[in-house]
């Protein structure tokens, strides 16, 4: 029988988000790929310090105790040999983590299909804007986020947005294009129709069927959080949503503008995803953030960018 990876939660993860790379990749964007090859050659026996997602990653791995539940792949645009030192950290920080993907300096999400994967980390922002335009979860990490590393050592907890992140931006293109008014009133007459499902609903899909596992496994938990800038009434769209998809969450946070930093402070979240740039900044001073370059707010940024 061939290896199936299709009834797990598979993370897919580059190398500089799970370790401290950040030396070598300013040697990678300098344009020498011959010198950054040649740097991590000197220092295939130098364990790499753990990133901001390694936290994370070690806590989802624990839920393989007593049954193989998440499968961790090293998806990564270095070069092959680089990779031994990739893998050799992993040995040296005790990460069961036994297949990994290295491309050399060519986009590597095109294997995220047959990895079957329900999420991709990596700081490369062209690779995650490419996974999601392909249609695949993806998010970009900030290197230089907070973690809360030691915190809530039995339990994995992960938050959400909710607009272009869980679910789609139809909302947000709403509200974008006419306003807060026009917004909080379509979402109130349309309460009792799902949203569409944004590019991160597969991740939650294989959390709640995990958690459910879980629970039955006292040494590790996953607890999930909604922050978001909506507000009664248009909160009410949102759970009915979660609901018709039969998925439960542990805590909502209607929040209608307010900063999420200090009520992520509260929640000590592992990792938060977010669609706006804004709130990513927020974050990152509390804790591991990804951004999720998905959706109108995005596509106005990216314009602006251009211009």
């Amino acid at each position: 029988m061939p290896v199936s990876l299709t009834d797990k939660l598979v993370v897919a993860i580059s190398s500089r988000a799970l370790f401290d790379f950040e030396e070598e990749n300013r040697v990678f964007e300098a344009g020498d790929l011959r010198a950054y090859e040649a740097l991590q050659r000197e220092r295939l026996k130098v364990p790499a310090r753990p990133g901001v997602a390694f936290p994370l990653i070690r806590k989802l791995l624990a839920l393989n105790t007593d049954a193989h539940r998440v499968e961790v792949v090293i998806l990564s645009r270095s070069d092959p040999i680089s990779g031994l030192r990739a893998f050799s950290s992993c040995r040296e920080h005790q990460l069961e983590i036994q297949r990994g993907v290295f491309t050399r300096g060519r986009p590597p999400y095109g294997y995220l299909k047959p990895l079957n994967a329900s999420l991709f980390l990596s700081a490369n922002q062209d690779d995650v804007r490419g996974a999601l335009d392909a249609g695949f979860p993806a998010a970009r990490v900030f290197p230089e986020s907070a973690t809360m590393a030691g915190r809530n050592a039995h339990e994995i907890r992960i938050a959400f947005d909710g607009d272009a992140v869980l679910f789609s931006d139809e909302a947000e293109v709403i509200f974008q294009r006419d306003g807060l008014e026009t917004f909080i009133s379509h979402e109130r007459d349309n309460r009792e129709l799902p949203l569409a499902p944004g590019p991160l609903r597969p991740l939650l899909d294989a959390l709640y069927r995990l958690q459910k596992l879980a629970d039955r496994n006292a040494q590790m938990r996953i607890r999930t959080a909604l922050v978001t800038a909506r507000s009664a009434p248009a909160h009410e769209r949102a759970i009915r949503t979660l609901m018709a998809w039969d998925i439960e969450i542990d805590e909502a946070m209607f929040l209608g503008g307010l900063d999420k930093g200090p009520f992520l402070r509260e929640f000590e979240p592992d990792f938060f995803f977010d669609d706006q740039i804004r709130h990513c900044e927020s974050a990152r001073t509390v804790t591991a953030t990804g951004h999720v370059a998905n959706g109108v707010a995005n596509v106005a940024n990216s314009a602006a960018h251009a211009s």
